[in-house]
């Protein structure tokens, strides 16, 4: 049905309120264009910022509602609604700092442009509903303006989730019934790979940028949006959001990459019984506790609707999460919503580092991410988050702190220039893996003893040393050698446990039995390069054994407080070292008939429904994928397990969005997309780029228009 007759069925049949906005978005909708080219990626343009932002509302509800919506049924605090009574306990979390009243308190007091960009938010997705009647919500059927405020930066996994829910369960309700994970378990890395090049050491004279975050698969959507009102970026958003996250406009690029940097902090209080009171202890004084009730709706058994009122408590840390002993504890951490979507809005406008800077000193309301950044003026930055709370550097914060004793508070926020960066350094380039900072840039890198101990929690990790290298030394970088150094194949992990390995087995004795069981294996691994490969049977036989003894080492590596790499790599027991391999050969012989199983015949990429949380079947249709989880210091991370029923593994994370862009006179960028754009199982676009995916082998990015022509499936206007 056209635009034009649908809107007049709509508006026959609706009141007059409602005809009156139909024609409202009617008009909006002239104004805006969505090109969709050869990969099903959304063009957008518009006259005003808003009109872009709704048209991308719009294009992001087309490629997969379900996500938008689940987006904001998570940060409003609503997930239980649909997933009945086991989500209270994560609503509930949420709720402790997000309110619909405190939402349109925010939004009632944010700046006229930005109301703008929220109004027109809403309108896309709720045009978008109101055009397709045979898309059912799951309880989100109108979107207003101000739930905007509480999805306001785009990474996986906020501040927030550092509340465990079983301790919130434990305190407000007595029982345990949240999910408990056994914390010696392996979690796959997440976070992001970035890395800035400087022209200096590139062979066109021009700033590179990687972008390559490391997130679930299908997170975000790629799209372009242009305005009239100097908007014009390209790149990952986050579904349902309303600005690029990660990504480019033609002079400047930016990524971001989950920091180590300490900006959560829980109090231990000191809590003070009398009748009909409940104070804490603060320095010499007793302060009162804040009481309030917080009402969870959640769908029953019965798919009725009920609901569990809980009575909250806060002190002026935040709210109270959870007991220790005696103690309450507090949680702090950034709430700036406001702030926080202005900033990650403004960003994606910024053309050059001052003005990149600029916003990020105004606002501060960056708490999670370091950003690597390139502009077409040649500079290249590594900057840590904005939002870093000042505290006194004798007290551990990586464990609750006496909220009683006034000197454990935060005192403001370090200015941007008190925290680690590194702007345009001599050695070229600039680099980020989710470790410490302290190595972002070779020699040229920012000087741990010269900030407290709190600006980085994370230290070091395989992915580190293969970054730096696979970029020391280079003076040629192009685009695609920049790619090839994303792929590159060596596992720095490997380079350094396989060794520990030979010797446990050079020392065993010779009457060892396992001396005999491992002999060909150990060959294998002896001459294996470190590199993975589809093909390499090295690859399966190493990460089988790397699993085997991560298992056996972790409780031990936590108990020591050090890195299960390190432990793995000095501690580990010869005895231990020898059994992971005997039991890493005996699973691959008892999955696929023999240890010389080539790692692509087990390393898996399948999609095969649009669901959020994905199915697997080894008798269906899949990929192999040549590159590993990022555990093993594989810049390309894929993180992939076993599933009930499988005997293959599957891949859920790692390499989500990639591209790689050059700024030259024109902007030249090259991306990959896992699976497809689409969510749509029926649509062409669902799993278009999966054989490239797995290949490493980046598509064209379709920036200026003459790029398009040619290139276009299908160009209209939202409605039609």
């Amino acid at each position: 049905m056209r635009l034009g007759s649908l809107a007049l069925v709509l508006s026959l049949l609706a009141t007059p309120a409602m005809a009156d906005e139909m024609a409202e978005w009617r008009a909006q909708a002239a104004r805006i264009s969505i090109a969709r080219d050869d990969w099903g990626i959304a063009h957008v343009k518009g006259k005003t910022d808003a009109d872009a932002v709704f048209g991308m509302a719009y294009a992001q509800a087309e490629d997969d509602f379900n996500r938008v919506e689940t987006n904001y049924l998570t940060n409003l605090g609503r997930m239980a609604e649909v997933e009945g009574e086991k989500a209270v306990w994560q609503d509930l979390r949420q709720r402790l700092f997000i309110t619909p009243e405190g939402l349109k308190a925010d939004y009632a007091k944010s700046p006229a442009w930005l109301k703008a960009l929220m109004d027109a938010w809403a309108d896309g997705l709720n045009f978008y509903l109101a055009t397709h009647p045979q898309v059912k919500p799951r309880a989100i059927t109108r979107f207003e303006p101000w739930m905007a405020l509480s999805f306001t930066e785009g990474s996986i996994g906020g501040d927030i989730e550092r509340i465990s829910l079983k301790d919130l369960e434990a305190f407000y309700g007595g029982t345990r019934s949240a999910a408990v994970e056994d914390p010696f378990a392996f979690k796959e890395p997440s976070g992001s790979n970035g890395i800035a090049i400087s022209p200096k050491i590139t062979k066109g004279g021009h700033a590179l940028l990687l972008i390559n975050p490391h997130t679930s698969f299908f997170f975000r959507s790629e799209l372009q949006m242009t305005s009239e009102e100097g908007l014009n970026a390209y790149g990952a958003v986050t579904w349902g959001q309303f600005f690029i996250y990660q990504g480019f406009n033609e002079r400047a690029g930016w990524m971001h990459t989950s920091s180590g940097v300490d900006v959560v902090d829980e109090f231990a209080e000191t809590i003070i019984r009398t009748p009909g009171t409940l104070m804490y202890r603060y320095g010499k004084e007793a302060r009162p506790v804040t009481v309030s009730t917080v009402a969870v709706p959640y769908r029953a058994a019965d798919g009725s609707m009920k609901s569990r009122s809980f009575t909250v408590y806060r002190t002026h840390h935040g709210p109270i999460v959870r007991s220790e002993g005696e103690k309450w504890i507090a949680f702090s951490m950034m709430h700036k919503p406001v702030e926080a979507l202005q900033q990650s809005f403004l960003r994606t406008k910024q053309t050059d580092l001052a003005a990149f800077l600029k916003v990020a000193d105004q606002f501060k309301a960056n708490s999670s991410n370091n950003t690597l950044f390139a502009d077409s003026k040649g500079a290249t930055a590594y900057l840590h988050p904005q939002f870093i709370p000042r505290r006194d550097d004798r007290f551990d914060y990586t464990k609750p702190v006496d909220g009683a004793n006034p000197a454990t508070d935060w005192k403001g926020l370090h200015a941007l220039t008190e925290a680690p960066r590194v702007i345009s350094p001599g050695v070229g380039w600039v680099y980020n893996a989710n470790d410490w900072p302290y190595a972002a840039a070779g020699p040229d890198s920012p000087k741990r003893e010269a900030f407290p101990k709190y600006m980085d929690e994370a230290g070091q990790n395989p992915r580190g040393p293969h970054a730096i290298r696979v970029l020391e030394g280079r003076t040629d970088f192009t685009l695609e050698s920049l790619v090839g150094a994303a792929y590159d194949p060596y596992l720095t992990a490997f380079a350094r446990l396989i060794p520990t390995l030979m010797a446990a087995y050079d020392a065993a004795p010779a009457g060892d039995p396992l001396k005999a069981k491992l002999a060909e294996p150990m060959a294998a691994l002896r001459a294996w390069d470190f590199k993975w490969a589809a093909t390499s049977t090295e690859t399966s036989l190493a990460v089988f054994w790397g699993e085997a003894l991560w298992a056996k080492a972790a409780p031990a590596a936590r108990a020591s407080k050090m890195s299960v790499w390190d432990y793995m790599a000095t501690r580990s027991s010869d005895a231990d070292r020898l059994a992971a391999l005997s039991e890493a050969t005996d699973r691959l012989t008892a999955d696929f008939g023999t240890w010389r199983t080539p790692w692509g015949e087990i390393n898996r990429f399948q999609r095969l429904t649009g669901d959020i949380v994905q199915t697997f079947r080894d008798d269906g249709p899949s990929i192999a994928v040549p590159f590993t989880s990022a555990q093993w210091g594989s810049l390309a991370s894929f993180g992939a397990k076993r599933y009930p029923g499988t005997k293959r593994y599957y891949g859920t994370s790692g390499n989500s969005f990639v591209a790689a862009v050059e700024f030259g006179p024109k902007v030249r960028a090259v991306a990959i997309s896992a699976g497809g754009e689409s969510g749509d199982p029926k649509s062409p676009h669902f799993n278009d780029q999966a054989q490239r995916y797995a290949a490493g082998a980046l598509r064209p990015v379709y920036f200026y228009p003459e790029q398009l022509a040619g290139r276009t499936e299908r160009t209209y206007r939202p409605g039609e």
